[in-house]
């Protein structure tokens, strides 16, 4: 400005060449040229301007036409607010002095709001007469701005924090934004639908009192795609006017019409989807600069935070309200027990019905008050022991006495004690869930008497057959003595009659089938009655081996082939001749049952587990349907009638093997042979 000042022409100024100008105009110059910080200097009763470098951003378009040129005629637009300050100052000699001031400017093309702190004081001539203004100030504009526009934010966020509705939130951000109409003078607020693409109007204020043409479906014959999608895709402020946003223009003003309005993106931070659009106005007193930007995007960001905060609450009351339906519904009793007294905290209907007590009678009562008959059943003392150790209890079918139905009852409950802690792990109460048993107890009671009653009839079966195996021996001994008695007094030459010898056949076969059925009763009540006694160490393979070479007669009769692969450490701890009875019968079994269309192929293996060792079985015979697997370990039950056989073999292998805590399993299919596996427990 030094320059700018020699350079002008002051010759045909007013105040004439600067030779002329008094020492105190010129040393008051010299101070405000040197100086970094923001002065002016009005001199003589016309204001005729001058200031300094840093003053300049204050003029704008005003420089540098404002150099010598009268106050009064460039800041006419202001005369009114600070004209009168400055007259007196030159008439009395006062000063004058404010902070953060608002003056509205013409220095950008447009009346700009902005903020001084500044002060006023006479300048003086060469005879001490007042010559003259002197100011030095300080644009605030900025820092003004920001403290209005936080205020703001800060209301936005305190007015948001509690709200449950997206319409409630809405609703008072835009009451609060219209608040700082110098910011915004006219909002509102719209969600955008995730699911059917609309924009949905959550709330409004300010002038926007006019239906907006801001619904999503239509948006390319609105005119505002471009726009709309603009801030959809890079998730910033884009600029539009208030008249492109409504239907019928005719109902606004010229004002109203050109008024600058924002579309702000809502979307949450780290997320892509903008999930609503605040169309906020915007003031024609303001640049829409960096600053202004970024109060909208913090504004659009709060209210995103609030639509998020508004979901997770309506998510967490949704999930509360579930929990709370699954906990009334729940098919057990449950409570919650608060603090050392346990107090019932909650309840729901299946612990009522345990306790036999309305919700009213316990909630908030001390447990052992409301339920005062079991106080001294040691219920104080399991929830003591859990409440102080924090260790959970677990009960089985205990036996409470409680007095439901008027009279005291004896109620059969399962149930579990689960401290319940703090965030710092202390125990504050206790959980209760239990189940009523008393159904499951007498129905186990029932059972129990049936199977000991059960025990005692089979143990007196198992008598009675094992006594009559044993006295049907000396009658059939004696009709088979008498028949050779008769047979011996009979003439020789009756002897030989065909017809006598085929009677004599058919008694002696009666007889001897009579016998065998003798014998297998004899058998099976041996296997009830006996405890797999004679106990020893035996190795399977070979049994196997020495029970193979016992049916030797019948391998080479029948051309079968026998594969053998059992471990010699197939060792158990059994009864030596109820093993060999085990094999022998199997074996028996995988010969007889042969199939006529194929020469037998029997596999006797082994399999050491853990728990068990299994001897298989397999063969190639006849097989049997899988629905008759069942039948085949009944007792006299035979499936096929063309071989001879008691039906008695595989019922007593399954009493020996299971008498001794194994088990024994078939695979079988029809004419695909048959595979038994003996689990023999180690």
């Amino acid at each position: 400005m030094g320059a700018l000042m020699r350079a002008y022409d002051w010759h045909n100024h007013p105040l004439g060449d600067m030779e002329a100008w008094p020492l105190s105009l010129k040393t008051t110059l010299r101070t405000i040229l040197n100086s970094s910080f923001p002065m002016f200097l009005w001199w003589s009763e016309s204001f005729y301007m001058f200031h300094n470098d840093a003053y300049l951003p204050a003029l704008g378009k005003k420089h540098p036409d404002a150099l010598g040129a009268s106050a009064r005629d460039m800041w006419s637009e202001i005369w009114y607010q600070i004209g009168a300050v400055a007259e007196d100052i030159f008439q009395n000699g006062t000063q004058f002095y404010a902070e953060d001031m608002p003056i509205y400017l013409d220095r950008k093309g447009f009346i700009e709001e902005t903020y001084w702190t500044f002060s006023y004081s006479p300048a003086f001539n060469d005879d001490g007469q007042v010559a003259g203004m002197f100011c030095s100030c300080k644009e605030v504009t900025d820092t003004v701005l920001n403290q209005r526009r936080l205020k703001t934010l800060k209301d936005v966020t305190e007015a948001l924090t509690l709200v449950s509705t997206l319409e409630e939130a809405g609703e008072k951000a835009c009451a609060i934004m219209s608040e700082n109409t110098s910011d915004i003078p006219l909002c509102g607020i719209y969600l955008l639908e995730e699911d059917s693409g609309e924009a949905r109007l959550l709330g409004q204020a300010g002038i926007m009192l006019h239906e907006t043409l801001l619904e999503r479906p239509s948006l390319k014959e609105q005119g505002i795609a471009d726009p709309l999608l603009q801030v959809l895709e890079t998730r910033k402020p884009v600029l539009v006017k208030y008249s492109d946003l409504v239907a019928d223009k005719t109902k606004l003003t010229a004002e109203q019409q050109d008024l600058p309005v924002a579309l702000l993106p809502v979307a949450l931070p780290g997320q892509s989807r903008v999930v609503g659009i605040i169309v906020a106005g915007t003031s024609s007193k303001l640049d829409y600069n960096t600053n202004y930007e970024d109060f909208h995007m913090l504004l659009g960001r709060q209210i995103a935070i609030s639509f998020a905060s508004v979901h997770a609450r309506s998510e967490t009351e949704r999930r509360q309200a579930y929990m709370s339906e699954i906990f009334m519904q729940a098919p057990v009793g449950i409570t919650i027990l608060r603090g050392p007294e346990y107090i019932v905290d909650l309840v729901n209907p299946g612990i009522c019905e345990i306790w036999g007590r309305t919700y009213e009678e316990v909630i908030g009562r001390p447990v052992l008050e409301a339920l005062p008959e079991v106080a001294d059943q040691g219920i104080r003392e399991l929830l003591d022991g859990v409440y102080t150790t924090g260790v959970p209890f677990v009960a089985n079918e205990l036996l409470v006495k409680l007095d439901r139905n008027g009279k005291l009852e004896d109620v059969y409950i399962n149930f579990v004690y689960q401290p319940m802690r703090d965030e710092q792990g202390n125990v504050i109460g206790i959980i209760a869930v239990a189940v009523g048993v008393n159904e499951q107890v007498e129905a186990r009671l029932k059972i129990e008497a049936m199977n000991k009653e059960l025990l005692a009839t089979n143990a007196d079966l198992d008598n009675f057959v094992y006594s009559a195996s044993h006295d049907l021996k000396a009658p059939i001994s004696n009709i088979e003595g008498l028949m050779k008695v008769f047979v011996d007094f009979l003439p020789h030459e009756n002897l030989n009659s065909p017809d006598l010898q085929k009677v004599l056949s058919l008694i002696q076969h009666s007889i001897d089938r009579f016998k065998r059925a003798i014998a297998d009763l004899t058998e099976v009540a041996k296997v009830q009655r006996e405890d797999n006694h004679d106990v020893a160490r035996v190795n399977l393979k070979q049994v196997v081996e020495d029970i193979q070479l016992d049916f030797e007669p019948q391998i080479k009769e029948k051309q079968a082939t026998i594969e053998t692969n059992v471990s010699p450490e197939a060792e158990i701890e059994f009864s030596a001749k109820n093993v060999r009875s085990i094999v022998y019968n199997l074996l028996s079994n995988a010969l007889k049952y042969s199939s006529p269309a194929r020469l037998p192929h029997i596999v006797i293996s082994s399999e050491l587990t853990p728990e068990f060792v299994i001897l298989s079985v397999a063969d190639n015979g006849l097989g049997l349907n899988p629905d008759d697997e069942i039948k085949i370990f009944s007792m006299f039950k035979r499936l096929h009638d063309h071989v001879e056989g008691s039906g008695i073999g595989l019922y007593i292998v399954k009493r020996i093997i299971e008498n001794a805590g194994g088990h024994i399993e078939l695979e079988t299919a029809l004419d695909k042979g048959a595979n038994f596996k003996v689990y023999f427990k180690r």
